[in-house]
């Protein structure tokens, strides 16, 4: 019998590229293998509707049991790949085994940045990746008071709103001096920050945090200032970084992110999709790497036509979307580098969009509670064939 081709991460990713090989009438063996005790499920939720408890467990599963029957698809669930053999291809997991591949599959996604300062792993200190993250921060919000967020990026942001609905006291801690400077306007950035505001949010800016005060667990931050913050929960929303380590370990090329080609193509027979890449972005001129909904699904399609021998370039319009309280957010295309942006409605009516140029090509769109304008910019951004940024 062949050997199949494995698929490591049970995400979104891997599971659209065992999807796609499979519609594409990919007739070898699949394994799909993941290191949390679930089937695969949708991220996005985490932050808002599945925190919230508006959301069960069950209706975050992208794929249940009769789709890998259907499918022909072994899922090993609960288990991990320790190690990566290129020139046997070969893996070994975490119980010892060792297994030859066809093709190799990476969709190992990425994981929450931590705090280097004294007192990061106190009890109390939280960060948000997974549902386990989220059970766990769930239970521990039910007895406090007072929540400190470390970052004020999406996932910090929305986790305050959330928070806020439910009546806790949050202060968001930005060490940059606006809201998600790296990715949008200080018009955008403004607009959020009086959003947090008027729910109740204290938000202090330029502020660094240097150490997590508290015995065993956590009773607040301290500032580089020296000024004390009390606080009976920590969630530290610095970022991600990629889950790389494996293809490192294995000699393949990364940087934060595993380096692929236009077809997510790593290596010899190996391939890699979602969070953990880092791909050329024909349309922006550049490496990047995103970690989104869209990219993880649609660089997974382009792997599995990659391997079914029918290649796509992968050059995406990046989108994204945002949720915090009444207000919805969606993003189209990267804004990063631009050099003027123009803004049409207000932005006291709740209803508005910013666009976001470098000379005069259209790079990125944020449209708030602005669905139309969000459909345009994808449009105009996919007609667009020479969007460059420095």
């Amino acid at each position: 019998m062949s050997a199949p081709s494995i698929i490591v991460g049970a995400g979104q990713a891997g599971v659209r590229a065992a999807e796609t090989l499979r519609r594409l009438g990919y007739g070898g063996g699949i394994m799909l293998i993941g290191d949390e005790p679930h089937p695969p499920y949708q991220r996005p939720p985490l932050s808002k509707k599945f925190l919230l408890g508006e959301m069960s467990e069950q209706q975050l599963w992208l794929q249940g049991d009769g789709f890998f029957i259907q499918n022909d698809i072994e899922f090993m669930v609960d288990m991990r790949v320790s190690m990566i053999d290129p020139h046997l291809r070969r893996v070994r997991l975490s119980d010892g085994a060792e297994m030859d591949y066809h093709k190799l599959i990476l969709t190992t996604g990425s994981h929450a940045r931590l705090l280097p300062v004294p007192g990061a792993d106190l009890r109390g200190v939280h960060t948000l990746r997974t549902i386990a993250d989220v059970l766990d921060l769930r239970e521990a919000v039910v007895g406090v008071e007072r929540v400190a967020i470390v970052g004020g990026g999406y996932i910090g942001l929305e986790v305050a709103a959330v928070l806020r609905e439910q009546g806790k006291a949050v202060i968001v801690l930005e060490g940059e001096d606006r809201l998600l400077k790296r990715v949008m306007s200080p018009l955008m950035a403004e607009f959020f920050l009086k959003l947090h505001l008027k729910h109740g949010a204290e938000v202090r800016l330029g502020e660094k945090v240097v150490r997590l005060l508290g015995q065993s667990t956590v009773s607040g931050v301290e500032l580089d200032h020296g000024e004390q913050i009390a606080a009976d929960l920590v969630l530290v929303a610095i970022g991600g970084r990629a889950n790389d380590t494996l293809a490192l370990e294995a000699g393949l090329p990364c940087q934060d992110g595993i380096i692929v080609d236009e077809h997510g193509q790593a290596a010899p027979d190996i391939y890699a999709a979602g969070d953990c890449t880092r791909f050329p972005l024909r349309r922006y001129g550049r490496f990047v790497r995103l970690e989104s909904v869209q990219n993880a699904n649609d660089q997974a399609r382009a792997v599995a036509h990659a391997i079914a021998a029918t290649p796509e370039v992968y050059d995406p319009i990046p989108w994204f979307w945002s949720d915090q309280y009444d207000v919805k957010l969606q993003i189209a295309g990267l804004a990063q580098g631009f050099d003027r942006y123009t803004a049409e409605g207000d932005p006291d009516s709740g209803s508005f969009s910013v666009s976001y140029f470098h000379g005069d090509h259209l790079l990125a769109v944020d449209a708030v509670n602005a669905p139309r304008a969000h459909m345009l910019a994808r449009r105009q951004l996919a007609q667009s064939a020479g969007a460059r940024a420095p």
